[in-house]
């Protein structure tokens, strides 16, 4: 399994309403320091969730608490968790 497999796999098992940092992701994936590594992996989801895909790349976010970057826009991430957090 490669280091993108490895964080597709570590993203989908962050529950519903709840998030992760990128520096998570990469420990859980086996790379403690490929935070930013992450984020280029993420950004090539071939199955977002957003999208009726299986990988929730909108539930990982910065350590500081920022929202981070996402494909399919900022507010649309800020939306999609909102919505998650509110069921």
């Amino acid at each position: 399994m490669d280091f993108r497999e490895k964080v597709y796999l570590a993203c989908s098992l962050i529950p519903r309403g709840s998030v992760a940092t990128y520096a998570e992701v990469a420990r859980a994936a086996g790379s403690p320091k490929a935070a930013r590594a992450v984020g280029s992996a993420l950004n090539r989801n071939p199955s977002p969730a957003a999208k009726g895909g299986k990988i929730p790349c909108h539930r990982v976010i910065c350590s500081n608490g920022d929202i981070g970057g996402f494909a399919f826009g900022t507010k649309n991430k800020i939306k999609i968790l909102q919505k998650e957090l509110s069921k």
